[in-house]
């Protein structure tokens, strides 16, 4: 047996143990009277301090941040492996599932095939929802109820305006359905109403007020998307397609330089994300029954379904994570345009709602994978991260079945 004395293993050890006890059914309440609790206040910031100075951090190496040399990761209670290192085999990896969410916070549609181009699925996020008052897009973040809302596409290649979208509510929301072009003409948006300054986040975009096109759909009222949607929000809102003007996404740590555009996506044209990350967030939640808020009764057997992250290309083959080391991509053929993996996808508290009930759980997701997905984004360390964002070179289409070739690792 080695001697060698590994400060980290005492430290996470201290760290392990506080952790245990201040998650038992015995850590109820105490004072600071109390020597039970002095203990595991002195014992966690003894550690955390010791970790600053001992523990291996990533280091930069032209610009890019490298993991430490260890293979594995420990994190509150948890010691895995971290991602597949190894470069898959072709023909390994494919495309399981692709979802596109025509308007932004709504709910997902799967789809067999897709066109895609630099700045993501055709007919993705192409639409959102604006506050008619301050004139800013609304999320599921704000509007939970949002999910529920159904974007259903027919694409009819023969049209002009691509096919139709057809919006559906639930029953009980006494909303009726309204369909729209489902990729309006100039024709048509000449005649929509331009909003120039939609706030987003912290910048601004542009976008149509969206009606209903008489000439197309006879029965329904011009105004028909707007006063619907307002019913179900409870105030004015209105329901926006893009609009002509670029939206610059952000460059990211690994790629200082990038140049990319999308449409109202959060940030990036696209969200990859495998099944197997799924399964072990999953396994990390049926782990934790009972601690941290987590319902036992729910989720003993509920399913983390992966539409709650929101995908736009699920992967299977890879292994849990596997998709954190790849950097750059090919789907279909090795010579289809790359997609760049420019980052991972720091989380906040959406995944918390459910995509079929509309409901904001308190613990699951979001305090499980703060316990082992943290500290993989060196712009976002304290936000966890699942999924990575993508950037295509060029158009192309991706179709579920497809084989995704690995053309890059990081570090490569």
């Amino acid at each position: 047996m080695s001697s060698t004395f590994q400060p980290s293993e005492v430290i996470d050890a201290l760290l392990l143990a506080a952790r245990r006890f201040s998650d038992s059914d015995r850590f109820i309440t105490w004072s600071w009277s109390s020597v039970s609790a002095s203990i595991v206040l002195a014992t966690i910031l003894t550690a955390l301090l010791l970790r600053q100075f001992v523990l291996k951090t990533p280091r930069v190496e032209g610009g890019r941040v490298i993991a430490p040399s260890s293979t594995t990761e420990k994190q509150g209670e948890t010691q895995k492996m971290t991602q597949a290192k190894v470069k898959p085999a072709d023909g390994t990896v494919r495309v399981s599932q692709i979802l596109i969410h025509p308007i932004k916070s709504c709910r997902g549609t799967s789809v067999q095939s897709v066109k895609y181009t630099p700045q993501g699925l055709e007919n993705d996020r192409k639409w959102c929802i604006v506050d008619a008052k301050t004139s800013t897009v609304i999320t599921a973040r704000e509007v939970a109820k949002m999910v529920l809302i159904v974007p259903q596409i027919d694409v009819d290649a023969a049209s002009r305006h691509g096919g139709t979208l057809t919006v559906t509510f639930p029953e009980d929301s006494g909303c009726k359905p309204f369909s729209l072009p489902l990729q309006p003409s100039q024709e048509v948006l000449d005649t929509w109403e331009i909003l120039p300054k939609i706030g987003f986040f912290a910048s601004h975009v542009d976008g149509y007020i969206s009606t209903s096109p008489p000439s197309l759909f006879p029965s329904q009222d011009p105004s028909t998307p707007s006063t619907t949607l307002s019913t179900y929000f409870g105030k004015p809102v209105h329901l926006v397609y893009k609009g002509p003007s670029a939206r610059a996404v952000d460059a990211t740590y690994e790629f200082p330089e990038l140049k990319a555009t999308s449409v109202f996506q959060d940030m990036y044209p696209l969200l990859v994300l495998s099944e197997e990350s799924m399964g072990e967030v999953e396994r990390e939640v049926r782990s934790r029954l009972g601690t941290q808020g987590i319902d036992e009764e729910v989720w003993r057997e509920g399913k983390v379904v992966i539409r709650r992250f929101r995908p736009n290309i699920v992967l299977s083959g890879g292994g849990p994570f596997a998709e954190d080391q790849w950097e750059e991509i090919a789907i279909g053929r090795k010579d289809a345009p790359k997609i760049t993996l420019v980052s991972k996808c720091a989380r906040c508290l959406l995944p918390n709602v459910s995509p079929d009930t509309g409901e904001r759980d308190k613990a699951v997701p979001y305090k499980v994978i703060m316990k082992f997905r943290t500290g993989l984004d060196p712009l976002n360390k304290m936000k966890p991260c699942i999924g990575c964002n993508g950037v295509p070179e060029a158009a192309g289409v991706v179709s579920v079945g497809d084989v995704v070739f690995v053309r890059k690792m990081i570090g490569e």
